[in-house]
C-alpha cells in the first residue's frame, strides 16, 4: 500500500450497503494517523486505497461529495470548559493544573485573602474593642463592618470585569493601597465616622477592588485540580483570622491598641509588596463587553444559585459578628476567652475549607458538597438558641459552625466558576453575583444587631433570622442543582421556572 506522504491532510470517503441513509468521511490530518486507520479499521472491504481515490478522484466526484467547511466544523467535538481554558492556555504558553506560575497564583490569592478576609475575619475583636471605646451600641459598630462586607463583594461587578479586560494589575496596586491606607487609619481612628471611614469605606474598597480577581485568578489557572487550588487559597481567611487575634491579644496591653493595629498594617504591607511581585494574570481576547451581563440572570441555574448566595450570605456571618460579645454577655467567659472564641472559630476554618475541597475534588463535586453544609449551618444557628450557659456546650458550637462556615464560603465561590462555560467571562459573572451577595452582607449584620435591641438584649430573634435565611438560601441552591442535574441530562434549560426576560 502506498500512501501520500505529501499530503497534509486526506479524506477518506466511506462507501457500503450497510450505511443507506448518510455517507460517512474521516478526515485525517497525518500520514500515521492514515495507517493507523487503514491497519484497525473492520471494514477494509468498504474503502478504497488511497492510490484509487486519487487516481480516480475525477472520475467519483458525483459519487463522493466533498466536505464544505461548515460539515468539517461540525464534525469536531465541542470543546468542553476545561477544554477551552486549555486551549487558551496556548495563546499564552501557560502550564495548567500544575508548574510555578499556576501554583505562585495560588500563593497570591492566599495572600490576597489573607489581607482582606483574614483581617475582616478578625471584626469580632474590633467589635468589643470600638463598641467600649467609643461608648457605641452594637448595631453602629457592625454597621462597619457590614459597610466593608458589602464593598468587598459588590465592586466585584466593577473589578471582575476589569480583569477580563486586563487590567488586573492596576485593580492590584489600588487595592493593595487601599488595604494598606485603611489600616494605618484605624489606628488613627478617635471618633465613629473616622472609623467607619477608615475600616468601613477604605478597607471595602480596598477588597472589593482585590476580592473577585484573587478568586478568578485561581479559576484561570486550573481546571481539575480549581476546587482544591481555590481551598488553598482561602485558608487566607482563617489563618488570618489567627495570626490577627493573636498579635492584638499580645499587643494590646503592651503597646496599646493603636500601635497594635499599626503592626497588623507592616504585615498587610509587607504581604503586598509580594502579591505585586508575584501577581500574573493569564491574557485572553480582551473584547469590549459592558461590566454587566444581565441576560445571565435568565438562565435558571444561574439566577437561582445567585438568590440562594444571596439569603445563605445573609445569615451566615452573623456568628463572626456577634461570637464574642455573646460569650462575655451571655456565656460570662473573660475578655482573653471571648478572643479564644474568636480564634476558635477560625481555626476550624483551616480544616473547614481543606478537607471538604478534597472530597469535593475528589467524590462529589463542589455543588454537592456544598449543600450539606449550607444545611448544617442553618441548623447550628437553630442550635445556638438553646446554648445560654454552658461555656463547654459554646465552644462545641463554635467549633461546628466555623467547620460548617468555612466549608460554605470555600465551596461557594468553587461552585461558581464552575457554572461560568467562557473563561474570558469568568471575572464578570463571578463579580455579578459577588454583587447580589453584598447586599446581604451589609443588611445582614446590621439588622441583627436591631434584632438584638428589639428583644432587649436577647439574641434570640437574631439567631432565628440566621437559622431562617440559611435555610431559604439552602433551598434555593438545592433546586438551582436539580436544575443543573436535569440540563445536563438534556431536560432543557427551563427547569420548570418562569424567568422573566431582563
Amino acid at each position: 500500500m502506498t500512501l501520500p506522504l505529501d499530503s497534509s491532510f486526506v479524506t477518506i470517503p466511506l462507501f457500503g450497503d450497510h450505511h443507506p441513509t448518510h455517507d460517512l468521511a474521516a478526515t485525517l490530518k497525518s500520514p500515521q494517523q492514515l495507517e493507523s486507520f487503514y491497519s484497525s479499521s473492520s471494514s477494509r472491504t468498504d474503502v478504497r486505497s488511497s492510490s484509487s481515490v486519487h487516481a480516480n478522484n475525477n472520475d467519483n466526484d458525483n459519487d463522493t461529495p466533498a466536505l464544505l467547511p461548515e460539515q468539517e466544523r461540525e464534525m469536531k467535538e465541542k470543546p468542553t470548559t476545561e477544554e477551552s481554558s486549555r486551549r487558551s492556555s496556548s495563546n499564552d504558553d501557560v502550564q495548567l493544573d500544575g508548574g510555578f506560575v499556576a501554583w505562585s497564583q495560588v500563593s497570591v490569592s492566599f495572600l490576597l485573602v489573607f489581607n482582606g478576609f483574614g483581617y475582616f475575619s478578625s471584626f469580632g475583636l474590633f467589635q468589643s474593642h470600638w463598641t467600649e471605646a467609643l461608648h457605641a451600641r452594637q448595631s453602629d459598630i457592625a454597621w462597619v463592618g457590614s459597610v466593608s462586607l458589602f464593598l468587598l463583594f459588590f465592586l466585584g461587578s466593577l473589578s471582575g470585569p476589569l480583569m477580563d479586560r486586563g487590567q488586573f494589575r492596576s485593580l492590584l496596586l489600588i487595592g493593595c493601597l487601599f488595604q494598606v491606607l485603611a489600616v494605618f487609619s484605624t489606628s488613627a481612628a478617635g471618633s465613629y465616622w473616622q472609623l467607619f471611614l477608615a475600616q468601613g469605606v477604605a478597607q471595602g474598597i480596598g477588597n472589593g477592588m482585590l476580592f473577585t480577581p484573587c478568586v478568578t485568578l485561581v479559576a484561570i489557572y486550573f481546571t481539575e485540580l480549581r476546587v482544591f487550588a481555590l481551598s488553598i487559597a482561602a485558608c487566607g481567611a482563617p489563618i488570618g483570622g489567627i495570626i490577627f487575634p493573636v498579635i492584638y491579644r499580645q499587643l494590646s496591653d503592651q503597646i496599646g491598641p493603636p500601635w497594635t493595629i499599626r503592626v497588623m498594617g507592616f504585615i498587610v504591607l509587607f504581604n503586598s509588596a509580594l502579591i505585586l511581585s508575584l501577581g500574573r494574570p493569564r491574557s485572553f481576547k480582551k473584547d469590549r463587553r459592558p461590566l454587566l451581563e444581565l441576560s445571565a440572570f435568565r438562565e435558571p441555574v444561574y439566577a437561582l444559585f445567585a438568590v440562594g448566595v444571596f439569603f445563605t450570605l445573609w445569615g451566615l456571618y452573623i456568628a463572626y459578628f456577634y461570637t464574642s460579645t455573646y460569650g462575655r454577655t451571655v456565656i460570662g467567659i473573660s475578655q482573653s476567652d471571648s478572643l479564644t472564641l474568636l480564634m476558635i472559630l477560625n481555626v476550624a476554618g483551616v480544616p473547614g475549607r481543606l478537607v471538604p475541597a478534597y472530597v469535593a475534588n475528589r467524590f462529589f463535586g463542589p455543588f454537592d458538597t456544598m449543600l450539606p453544609f449550607v444545611l448544617g449551618c442553618s441548623l447550628m444557628l437553630f442550635v445556638w438558641t438553646r446554648i445560654t450557659s454552658s461555656s463547654g456546650a459554646y465552644y462545641a458550637f463554635v467549633v461546628l459552625y466555623g467547620l460548617c462556615s468555612n466549608a460554605v464560603q470555600t465551596l461557594f465561590p468553587s461552585t461558581l466558576s464552575g457554572l461560568v462555560t467562557d473563561p474570558g467571562k469568568m471575572g464578570q459573572r463571578v463579580g455579578m453575583v459577588f454583587s447580589v451577595g453584598s447586599v446581604a452582607c451589609l443588611t445582614g449584620p446590621p439588622l441583627a444587631g436591631v434584632l438584638i435591641g428589639v428583644g432587649n438584649g436577647n439574641h434570640l430573634y437574631m439567631q432565628l433570622h440566621g437559622g431562617v435565611s440559611i435555610l431559604i438560601g439552602f433551598s434555593f441552591l438545592t433546586v438551582s442543582r436539580l436544575c443543573q442535574v436535569r440540563k445536563s441530562r438534556g431536560g432543557g434549560t427551563t427547569c420548570n421556572v418562569a424567568l422573566n426576560p431582563l
